[in-house]
Parts: structure tokens; sequence; C-alpha cells
């Protein structure tokens, strides 16, 4: 690093290190996961709602200015947006996250209250702390560090912080297309991936897309007695099973017919690159506390989570699972499912292969349903563009080791659409860890990888700014 960028960070990195500002810095994320924002659930509107406004004065109070409170589409769940464009000359960058967050059921699984962080060792707890509340707040703590110093940044700044990421954006394409020349910009950085291990700093060139699927099982016109009708009338329940059962084969393989049919092949000396960076089977299984794995033939455990694609069940739901024993056949069943896909798997293709595939698994005693709820393709980023250079150069300096460019199972549906609208690259930097334990109990967020990753944004802005 030159003489000149060392001199240009130095104050903001001294800043980021005083421990008074790294103690306010959390109680402030503290403040910020207390808010309940789960954008799957109708109740929390108001909790949604609630944290925009808190992030708009936050950046505001950080010196950015245009800060509003985004409409969303139709009324859904509004963005946050905030600028700092007095770099003339220079780039500029947005800087992307999402404040809503996944449900915390089951809650009795729970160590902490979710939406009460809390610090144990050397870590905080709770829902949204990695993702993506604790990593955009990187983004935030950097600006600040320069802000407060120089009262400068090194290159200009948007900000856009979102609230429907965790149920797939589903306004995201009408909300671009209306506010597309307002986050016009150079480059996206976005935080809101995991690295490889606790000292494995990582870039994401990939992303698996998704499609949320939610399949209905219907038979008789309402709960009828087992007893006197078990054996004669088809359990929706048990139709569901078997439709269930179905969807793979006896070696985990996806079942439906032409599933596979687009699946872009890696080349041996990619997938090569892949097994040299990435975990080896069994220090999966280690991590997960698994005796076995499971899954497609012919792939590691890290290949079937990234390179290949998946169908997971999510949730099943029907009858009765309360107190006691009620003898019932409901009247219907019903499950979540999501298919992660890769290039070239294309939504619409797929949804309408699952859709044929699962009526040909119904039984006629009962009818099924297969709604989508949400879509996003699987994406490619390049890797060869100055703002990629120098988040090499930014993670270099802080972790003294070179990134690993990798595949991520993950989906962040803003990712291909920004991407295919604004053909700008984008930066897939992340600071969680694999044992995060996002989208489940005891989510949490490491304070060491938090503050680097502060100091890391600082250089890559510095960087970038050059």
């Amino acid at each position: 690093m030159s003489s000149q960028l060392l001199t240009a960070t130095a104050a903001p990195l001294s800043y980021s290190r005083q421990a008074q500002q790294r103690s306010r810095w959390l109680s402030q994320l503290t403040q910020l996961v207390a808010f309940p924002t789960i954008s799957a659930q109708p109740k929390h509107r108001r909790d949604l709602q609630a944290c925009a406004q808190w992030l708009a004065r936050h950046l505001a109070e950080l010196g950015l200015q245009n800060v509003q409170i985004l409409p969303g589409i139709k009324g859904s769940i509004p963005s946050v947006y905030g600028d700092w464009l007095h770099a003339p000359g220079k780039s500029t960058l947005l800087l992307y996250g999402h404040y809503d967050v996944q449900p915390v059921d089951p809650l009795g699984a729970w160590h902490t209250p979710p939406f009460q962080a809390t610090i144990i060792g050397e870590n905080l707890y709770g829902r949204g702390a990695s993702d993506d509340k604790g990593q955009f707040f990187i983004h935030l703590k950097a600006i600040e560090s320069y802000l407060r110093i120089t009262g400068k940044l090194p290159l200009n700044i948007k900000v856009w912080l979102e609230g429907e990421e965790e149920i797939s954006s589903p306004n995201l394409a009408a909300f671009l297309k209306r506010e597309v020349s307002r986050l016009k910009a150079d480059a996206v950085l976005i935080s809101d991936t995991e690295m490889l291990d606790r000292d494995r700093p990582s870039i994401i060139y990939s992303l698996r897309g998704n499609l949320s699927c939610e399949l209905t099982v219907t038979g008789p016109r309402h709960d009828l007695h087992s007893g006197r009708y078990g054996g004669a009338v088809l359990n929706p329940l048990q139709a569901l099973s078997d439709i269930i059962s179905g969807l793979h084969d006896r070696q985990g393989k996806v079942a439906i017919p032409g599933f596979y049919r687009q699946v872009k092949q890696l080349q041996p000396t990619e997938r090569q690159k892949i097994r040299c960076c990435c975990k080896r089977d069994q220090q999966i299984l280690d991590d997960l506390d698994l005796p076995t794995g499971w899954g497609e033939a012919g792939y590691s455990l890290y290949e079937r989570m990234t390179i290949r694609p998946a169908l997971t069940i999510n949730g099943i739901n029907g009858g009765y699972t309360g107190s006691g024993h009620k003898a019932v056949i409901p009247s219907l069943g019903l499950a979540r499912f999501s298919i992660r896909l890769v290039p070239d798997q294309e939504p619409a293709e797929i949804a309408q292969l699952t859709q044929r595939y699962i009526q040909s698994l119904t039984h006629p005693a009962v009818q099924s349903q297969v709604k989508i709820t949400g879509s996003a393709r699987p994406v490619l980023l390049p890797k060869d563009h100055p703002a990629i250079a120098a988040a090499i150069k930014a993670v270099k300096q802080t972790w003294k080791v070179a990134p690993v460019f990798t595949r991520s199972g993950g989906t962040i549906p803003l990712v291909e659409q920004l991407f295919q609208r604004l053909h700008i690259p984008i930066i897939l930097l992340g600071f969680g860890l694999p044992d995060d334990n996002i989208h489940a109990p005891n989510e949490k967020i490491s304070l060491s990888n938090f503050f680097l990753g502060v100091e890391t944004v600082i250089q890559f802005l510095a960087e970038y700014g050059k």
C-alpha cells in the first residue's frame, strides 16, 4: 500500500479502533437488532416501519444527505436511502443491505431472546446479527469513521437498505424500474455472505437462484372422524407425504423429469479450484455434528451446497398437533419447499416442470396445487474490475491474506436483478462465519469479524477511491 493511501486511512482506522467508539457501535447495533423486522409476518409491518425510521435518522446522524424513506411498491415494505456525493471525478459506490429478518421459530431453541442482542464471549447473539443488520452496519461504521474525522469520503457513496429480502424481494423489479436513476452507481458492495472460515475471507462470485413453493393437498370438505372413515378415505397428509417422498430418488437426486437438463457443468479445473479452497466433507459434518451427509452422488458436500441444484422441504402443516390426541383425518395438508437453482436453470421452466410432476404424483382421491411464492435467478459475476481489485487489496491489508473467490449456495434476489439492470460489478464481500446460525435459532456475529469488517471497508473505500 502506498504511503499516500496509508495516510488517507490512518485517521479513520484509528477512530474505528477506539474502545469508546466500539462500545457505542455495539449499543447502536443492539438497538437495531431489537426491532422484530420479520417481513414474512404481516403483524410486524409496524416494526419494519419503525426500523426504517430509525435507520433514516441514523443515516442523517452519520452525515449522509438526501436521506429518505422510499415507499414500497403498492404499499409494500419501504426502503431507506441516503447519499454523500461530494467527490467530483471519483467513482460512485452503492452500499446495499437489508433490514428485514427471518422468523425466529422455534422460539424455545433460542438460548437468549432473539430480539434482545446479547454478548456472550466474542459473539453478539440476536436475530439479524449476521443476516444482515450486523453486516450492513459494518458499512455504516466505516462511513462514520471517515466523516467524523476527515469530514469527507474518498469517493461518492449511496446507501440503500431494503426491507423485503427475506421474502425474496417480490417487488424488486418494479422498485428498480422506479428508482434506477437514484441508485445509479459504478459498483455495488454487499456484505450479506460468509467467509470460508474465521481466517479465510472470501469474495463470492456466484449465487444459486431460488424458487419458493407452497404445496397444498386437499381431500374431504372438512375434517373427518378417523375411526369412522379411516381406511376408506385417503388422508391428505398421507398423500402429501407420498408426494414429498417422490421428489427425490433413493440417492438424493431430485426426481423431477427434466430438472437437470439446463444445469451448466463446471470444467474440471474449476472444480479442482473449489476442492482446494473449500471445507472437506468431514469438516462440514463435524461443524454440523452429523454422522454422515446426504445428496447427489458424485459431488462433495460443499459442491452439493454450492454448484448443484437442490430441493429442500422447509415446513409441513396439517391435522392436529396440540396436547392430547384428536382422532381426525384432516381436510388438507400443506408443505413449503424451496428449490435452489444453478446456471443455466430458469425459474419459470423449473416451476412448470415441478407443477407438472407433482400433478403426476397426486392420487386421484385428492387434489394438489403448487403455488410459487417467490423466485430469483442464479447469477455468475465477473471477477475482473477495478472495484474487485480494490476489494482484494483491502482484504489483504486487513486480514494479511488474499480472499478466496468462491461460490455460495444462498440466494440474494437483488444481485441478479441489479446486475442485469444496472450492468455494474457487484462485490459480495461478507464477514459472517459458517457457524453464525443464520435463519436458525441463536444467530450471532463475531465481534472480531465485525470490527475487522469495518477496517476492511475503510481500506476498500480508500482503494476504490484512488
